[in-house]
């Protein structure tokens, strides 16, 4: 294989795991982080992927962290939006700021990622857009609001790349999961 692959949140839990088996079928893997800089470390030591640090929820902060990741490692052939957090209220409680940085984080990042390698995808005629949604996404969950609105966006954005891409050898597919055990879901274990 040897192209370029991206994952977003890719230093812990299920980005991690994503990135380590890229690796193992032959990608050239790079591991976006937002802020744990300890974990990172650790896992760069641990599989030898390199990590860039920027937010996802901002566009001009995507827009270099893609560059540099390009600069670095070569033209981004698979992308996977995997960057997510949670922010858990019920919604007469939930404050503004829990809903927007949710929004933001997953699924703004999805427009932010995807907008600056989509072009050269294109060109290419080959490209991979892979992003993770959730089964909240689908069925809903109480005290998840903001969680679940993102993840069905997630969910919608893919269909709607998916027909926008298709002719131009670029497949976009949504993941799904239920709930694994990761540092996000650590009190529901």
């Amino acid at each position: 294989m040897g192209g370029v692959a991206l994952v977003t949140g890719g230093t812990r839990g299920i980005g991690a795991a994503i990135c380590k088996a890229l690796k193992k079928v032959g990608y050239n893997v790079a591991a976006n982080y937002g802020g744990n800089d300890d974990a990172a470390k650790a896992f760069t030591k641990e599989t030898k992927i390199p990590v860039f640090k920027w937010d996802v929820g901002d566009y001009v902060a995507a827009e270099q962290g893609i560059v540099n990741v390009e600069n670095e490692v070569g033209p981004i052939e698979v992308l996977v939006n995997n960057a997510g957090i949670s922010r858990d209220a019920m919604l007469q409680k939930m404050t503004h700021e829990q809903w927007e940085q949710v929004i933001r984080t997953n699924l703004d990042s999805l427009f932010n990622q995807t907008r600056p390698v989509i072009n050269g995808m294109r060109e290419r005629g080959f490209g991979r857009v892979i992003s993770i949604s959730s089964i909240n996404g689908q069925k809903g969950q109480l005290g998840l609001a903001n969680y679940c609105a993102a993840k069905s966006g997630v969910i919608g954005f893919t269909r709607a790349l998916a027909l926008e891409s298709a002719r131009k050898g670029i497949t976009v597919n949504a993941i799904a999961p239920g709930y694994v055990k990761t540092e996000l879901l650590a009190g529901v274990f």
